[in-house]
């Protein structure tokens, strides 16, 4: 029998469901693959993934960070920090390094344990959807607390985040439903950044006016609106998105290995471990789009110039080139064997990331509390059919006695 030639679609119903297997032949069969349908190529192997993060040189985050934005070929000119290279990166970088200090995040620990227990108090025991009315209620929660936004207007900004994320089977673009969601959140925190400066705060945005960035002549000059607008639209999705899926994949992996869930219940050390296994096993974001900016040659395939190339970490965290046993969920992995690429690496580093971590530990120390068993509705589960996310929409669960 012959083999079939393996074919790596990142907008098919296959793909949404669960990449691994695909993963799993890429890195054995095509570790750099090349798609004749969507013209891009795609890295797969923990070593090529992480070299590739790091060398910004030769992938370039300048031309977008999505394969509809990276083959028109244009640099980017409103992607905010995530689609620029050094020296304009670093500038930004440094100017919200200052606001995600670790004490600032610390500082958050109480409304984070907070917002939790207020939102796990309005769910019933006796059977709730554990993403829709829980981890992805109270992430965006926090970041549009922290960012200022009025109560009345928080879930919304969740509601835009999913529909302009959302891509149905074969769909590259952003859907008209989509572009609409995306202009107005960047519309209302626009308006929200105008009506700030009038009224500063201790908010996230009222940080950001009153910051100063060096610019490319070496002068200090403030954000005007517009910039701001982009890092506030980035924190509100990267804040939503990142937690509500590595939380709902918890609820799935935990349930299906059990015996890890009754090592966090007989030992809360190891929480901290939990969150950091489950970036390396089914990490949010999937992949992240470069551009090539010269010929580049791995593995006895060429990779032109100009062309989309796909980052593949969700593959690079199950290369057993580089981890024991990857397709094993384990909490008390190794964890000096590889780089976790779970948050990214390199210049491109997920900004919020120990915020993340920290609303991640404190919701698994929740969970453990309030649902120490569970039983998960199989039937009633539904993946996320999103760009570069994964994760689930729907986990309908029930806590046993």
């Amino acid at each position: 029998m012959t083999a079939t030639a393996v074919v790596f679609d990142p907008f098919s119903q296959d793909f949404f469901n669960s990449p691994h297997e695909i993963y799993r032949r890429l890195r054995d069969e095509a570790p750099v693959y090349y798609s004749p349908e969507y013209d891009f190529y795609a890295l797969s192997r923990h070593d090529d993934v992480a070299a590739a993060f790091k060398d910004h040189d030769t992938y370039s985050s300048a031309y977008g960070v999505d394969l509809a934005q990276v083959r028109k070929g244009e640099v980017t000119k409103h992607g905010g920090i995530i689609a620029m290279d050094p020296p304009a990166h670093r500038r930004m970088r440094s100017l919200l390094n200052k606001v995600f200090t670790p004490r600032a995040i610390e500082a958050r620990r109480e409304l984070v344990t907070s917002t939790i227990d207020a939102v796990l108090g309005r769910v019933n025991p006796d059977g709730f959807d554990f993403v829709q009315d829980f981890s992805a209620r109270f992430p965006v929660e926090v970041m549009t607390i922290m960012q200022g936004v009025p109560e009345a207007d928080r879930q919304q900004i969740r509601l835009w985040i999913d529909d302009f994320l959302h891509r149905d089977p074969g769909q590259v673009e952003m859907s008209e439903g989509g572009l609409k969601s995306a202009i107005e959140m960047s519309v209302y925190y626009y308006q929200l950044i105008k009506a700030r400066r009038k009224d500063l705060g201790e908010d996230l945005l009222s940080k950001l006016i009153e910051s100063e960035i060096e610019r490319e002549d070496g002068e200090l000059t403030p954000l005007n609106s517009l910039e701001i607008t982009e890092f506030a639209v980035l924190l509100g999705g990267a804040g939503a998105e990142t937690v509500t899926k590595l939380l709902g994949t918890a609820a799935v992996v935990f349930a299906r290995n059990p015996e890890q869930w009754q090592l966090l219940l007989e030992d809360r050390a190891l929480v901290p471990l939990a969150v950091e296994e489950l970036l390396r096993y089914e990490a949010p974001a999937q992949y992240n789009v470069r551009r090539s900016m010269r010929e580049v040659t791995l593995h006895g395939v060429t990779i032109p110039a100009g062309k989309p190339v796909f980052l593949v970490g969700g593959s690079a965290n199950r290369d057993p080139r580089a981890w024991t046993d990857p397709d094993t969920f384990e909490l008390r992995r190794d964890r000096a064997e590889a780089q976790n690429l779970g948050f990214g690496y390199g210049i491109h580093s997920c900004l919020g990331a120990a915020l993340a971590r920290m609303e991640s530990v404190v919701a698994l120390q929740k969970m453990l509390d309030f649902m120490p068993r569970y039983q998960v509705d199989w039937a009633g589960c539904r993946r996320v059919n999103m760009q570069n996310v994964a994760g689930w929409s729907n986990v309908p669960v029930r806590v046993l006695d």
